[in-house]
């Protein structure tokens, strides 16, 4: 590494690159944590050579792992032979068209139609907006609150931001939208007793994240979801399921909804329908919802993104789907997320810290706790000294910290190997133990 390269990329990073949900003080005054150069399977490397296993997939997004060619080849050629058409006016392109029919087919229940957007926050957004747009035609404008569950996160647009349960993302503005309702999470009789209190008739629809990502990766019981379609079919309430983190093989099934035999009214995804490869996300509709839009509608769909069913990105996902078939990731996924829990379990064994170890596919976590019987917190959180250390040993991991959270959170790519998974609880042993001997030995 050229010193005088690495100290030029660092103040121009300072004086010109916005980081998305970072400290601007720490970057001003200490410059990009890291600065990443090169990528493979599941290992970056940083400007300075020094290698990690992702264990973060990046944002939970890579799903095939770095370095895939074929994806790039699948973009090269579709920039030959079209960069991009629009979606508008109902002109349409064979990648968007076979995307959109792969999509369906793979969906759970009747999930056949498929609106494209370019990422999570715009795929929420879309659903809130098509879920009020649905009621105006069937002749209930009342109907428009959107019910959502604290700690949940989907997303940073003005309207996903509104949804989101995390105090953090709210209080960053003083503009929310309106109509959005919160309710607590994992309670079927929290959902019915909100319902009940602003009125069935004022509601549009209730979003749920299969597992709550962000807000602290927590799990729903089995029969969650079973009742929570049962109180929205009871009030004739659409249900929305935010599959932006779980879905394309995950959590060890192909959307994680399938684990809970649930059909939702509406589902959106973003994240690993493209490994990151190419920004793309959307919106499945069941029959229910677009038999409406088709024919009640008398006009244009008034809702539409430049970049809906980009060509170059349809491309991309075609081609990841199809990795993701051909090499039996989602299978990968179950059985190295088994790997991955063992390992937490004998590491809650070895260190009395740890517990609620919890996990399906390559997505788990464990909390940390002062006294774990009494589930009582330190008074310092642990989860970032962890991750801090495991980035000195070559791992990243994720901490969450909202609220009471003390979380450490993995979330590898699907391509990863029993090998790596080993090296991966061996680094963070050793993370575990250093942090430990600091703060309780002393």
């Amino acid at each position: 590494m050229n010193a005088n390269h690495y100290s030029e990329l660092v103040e121009l990073d300072k004086k010109h690159f916005v980081h998305p949900t970072s400290s601007i003080k720490q970057q001003q005054e200490f410059g990009p944590a890291y600065i990443f150069t090169e990528a493979k399977g599941v290992m970056v490397k940083d400007i300075e050579g020094k290698e990690y296993i992702e264990g973060m997939s990046s944002l939970w997004n890579v799903n095939i792992g770095y370095g895939r060619e074929e994806l790039g080849e699948a973009a090269m050629e579709q920039i030959k032979t079209m960069s991009f058409s629009n979606a508008f006016y109902t002109f349409s392109h064979e990648p968007g068209i076979r995307l959109a029919e792969k999509l369906a087919s793979i969906s759970p229940g009747d999930l056949n139609h498929i609106f494209f957007t370019s990422g999570g926050s715009e795929s929420n957004d879309t659903a809130f907006k098509l879920a009020r747009h649905y009621w105006i035609l069937k002749g209930e404008p009342n109907r428009k609150k959107i019910i959502a569950r604290k700690q949940a996160y989907h997303g940073v647009a003005t309207g996903s931001t509104s949804a989101t349960g995390i105090k953090q993302f709210h209080t960053m503005t003083n503009s929310l939208a309106p109509d959005f309702v919160h309710t607590e999470a994992l309670s079927v009789d929290a959902l019915r007793d909100t319902i009940e209190a602003e009125g069935p008739s004022t509601i549009a629809a209730f979003i749920a994240e299969p597992v709550m990502g962000a807000g602290g990766l927590f799990y729903p019981p089995e029969d969650y979801f079973a009742g929570i379609r049962n109180v929205c079919d009871e009030y004739g309430i659409l249900f929305i399921t935010d599959e932006v983190i779980t879905g394309f093989g995950r959590t060890g099934s192909l959307f994680c909804m399938d684990h809970y035999g649930v059909v939702p009214d509406m589902m959106t995804f973003a994240k690993g329908v493209t490994s990151g490869y190419f920004p793309l996300g959307g919106v499945m509709m069941s029959e229910k919802v677009f038999s409406v839009l088709k024919d009640k509608s008398d006009g244009p769909l008034f809702h539409g993104f430049t970049y809906s069913g980009h060509p170059v990105g349809c491309a991309v996902a075609l081609k990841n789907l199809e990795i993701i078939e051909k090499e039996q990731l989602v299978q990968n996924a179950k059985e190295r997320g088994e790997e991955l829990l063992a390992g937490f379990k004998q590491i809650e064994e070895e260190f009395e810290h740890i517990a609620d170890i919890r996990g399906k596919g390559l997505l788990a976590a464990f909390d940390l706790f002062m006294d774990r019987d009494q589930k009582t917190r330190f008074p310092e959180k642990m989860a970032p000294k962890i991750m801090d250390e495991a980035m000195k040993r070559g791992l990243i991991c994720r901490n969450i910290t909202y609220g009471e959270s003390d979380t450490v959170v993995f979330s590898p790519p699907l391509v990863i190997s029993s090998e790596e998974i080993s090296r991966l609880l061996m680094i963070l042993r050793e993370s575990i133990q250093v942090v430990l001997n600091k703060i309780v030995v002393g």
